[in-house]
């Protein structure tokens, strides 16, 4: 998966590889037109949760190949915006900066939210009804139901 994301710098663009932890390797490196191909200049790493991600800044404006080295083996992202054949007969990904244009605070939509509509979080359970008051009197909701704690397998 790629993300993208405005750079500090004019004119780049903030990239970020991210592979899924269930991809099992030793070294993963990103190589493509952006370091003429060198296969040891980008290295992902790993975190805490498993997923591989390196970070970069890319020109603007323009469109970026790129593949995957993993262990040695060349591998397509086939998330990339698009794709493209190669002279080896596979594919390179692509990612395409060309569309990407700083956005305005002009531009940008409103929130949704009115000013007095409370927002609540769709992964949360709603609180019990009703209203407790706290120790020096003041209005609290109710509390939140409790959740059993995960436990890992043994």
């Amino acid at each position: 998966m790629i993300h993208k994301s405005p750079s500090s710098r004019p004119g780049f663009t903030r990239v970020t590889f991210e592979l899924p932890s269930c991809v099992w390797a030793d070294r993963i490196y990103v190589a493509g037109t952006f370091n003429d191909w060198d296969e040891r200049t980008i290295p992902m790493v790993q975190s805490r949760d498993g997923v591989w991600r390196a970070t970069i800044e890319l020109a603007s404006g323009r469109c970026h190949e790129f593949r995957y080295l993993i262990d040695g083996r060349w591998q397509t992202d086939y998330h990339a915006d698009s794709f493209t054949d190669n002279i080896y007969g596979s594919h390179n990904s692509v990612i395409d900066l060309e569309t990407l244009r700083p956005v305005t605070l002009a531009e940008r939509q409103p929130s949704k939210v009115t000013d007095g509509q409370p927002h609540v979080a769709p992964h949360l359970p709603y609180p019990r009804e009703g209203v407790v008051r706290g120790m020096n009197g003041e209005r609290a909701p109710a509390e939140m139901p409790r959740m059993r704690p995960r436990v890992a397998a043994a």
